[in-house]
């Protein structure tokens, strides 16, 4: 369940409370399978870009559930074959499209012409889309992400995350959550904490997440001398919980559609440093919802969250005026209310109660 099934997770449950039905198409044995209980859930056989079968087993499963059109999230193959799918079975088709890609603009034009409309989820995906892809304005919607602000709280009480971690009482603990994967950022993450770790002895990095950069992650930690001072956590499924008890979440990634992550720890209230990259700006104002830095540069990062840490005024109005945002602007109704209006766009309104 990573930042975008958790999306898809909490839009079908936006949607069901608009009275609209959700039927969740997803491979078999997915973890987005057992964690969506506002749908009728359909697994697939599905391998990705290189299933060509899958247009076939997609369409005449929408031959027999018969809905009103067909909403793709998912890049894997899906983003090729599902409008493609959805037009073989006489329905629209709606892709929402999460990350900055290097994608070919030719290829992209091509593979996206299926879809009636593509959903960006933040003013860097909408201006990919329209100026580097292409595509008419016209038929590209700006819905951003969205976080649920009743689970993502701040807390009053911390413990749980140092004794799971085993750290010292007096530890300053910075977090990042990610993927481990090159746009991420993780190394220039690990040589910015390797700078305040040499005049904090109490300063601590937690990244969670998983992915194939894991060894040589592990590697750099080991090359910078900070073993025991970086923990790499892998995917935990109680990020609600230990989040809170951040003291600042880091998030350098390269290329970003907006940054789940980022909108989790500001609802959270934790104050963030994040890259000026991609949609991450659509959420932080620097200096006043968080702090931004260039990616790739370690310095600046570091810089950034040594202020953060040592400015309680700016680390208390960015925790008030982070959350503020993220409530305002990322909430899940808003999100569900704004592709419920693209639906009914598309359709002419016939299909929904909500």
């Amino acid at each position: 369940m990573n930042g975008g099934a958790r999306q898809v997770a909490s839009l079908i449950a936006g949607l069901a409370r608009l009275g609209v039905d959700n039927v969740l198409l997803c491979p078999r044995g997915s973890a987005i399978a057992r964690s969506v209980a506002a749908a009728e859930i359909v697994e697939l056989p599905l391998h990705g870009d290189l299933d060509l079968a899958q247009t076939g087993r997609l369409a005449r499963a929408l031959r027999d559930l018969a809905p009103d059109l067909l909403h793709v999230h998912s890049r894997r193959g899906a983003d090729l074959y599902g409008g493609i799918s959805a037009r073989r079975a006489g329905l629209p088709a709606v892709l929402t499209r999460r990350v900055e890609s290097a994608e070919l603009a030719l290829w992209a034009r091509r593979k996206l012409r299926s879809y009636a409309r593509v959903i960006a989820i933040s003013s860097a995906v909408h201006a990919e889309l329209t100026e580097r892809f292409g595509l008419d304005p016209a038929a590209v919607t700006l819905v951003p992400s969205a976080v649920d602000t009743e689970v993502y709280r701040p807390c009053t009480e911390r413990g749980r995350l140092m004794q799971l971690f085993e750290l010292p009482p007096d530890s300053i603990v910075l977090g990042n959550v990610a993927q481990l994967i090159p746009r991420k950022g993780h190394g220039t993450l690990l040589r910015a904490f390797a700078r305040l770790a040499a005049a904090d002895p109490r300063i601590y990095l937690i990244c969670f997440g998983r992915g194939p950069l894991a060894a040589a992650l592990e590697r750099q930690v080991a090359g910078l001398g900070l073993a025991g001072r970086v923990r790499l956590a892998g995917f935990r499924d109680d990020l609600a919980e230990l989040l809170p008890e951040l003291d600042v979440l880091v998030h350098p990634a390269e290329r970003e559609g907006l940054g789940v992550a980022v909108l989790e720890a500001l609802a959270a209230g934790v104050p963030v440093v994040g890259a000026r990259a991609g949609g991450v700006p659509d959420v932080i104002e620097d200096g006043l919802t968080g702090l931004l830095a260039a990616p790739g540069d370690d310095a600046a990062f570091a810089a950034a969250i040594a202020r953060v840490l040592a400015d309680a005024g700016l680390r208390e109005m960015l925790i008030v005026q982070g959350r503020c945002k993220v409530v305002a602007d990322f909430s899940i109704a808003r999100m569900a209310r704004g592709n419920l209006d693209v639906y009914r766009e598309i359709i002419g309104g016939h299909g929904t109660d909500g």
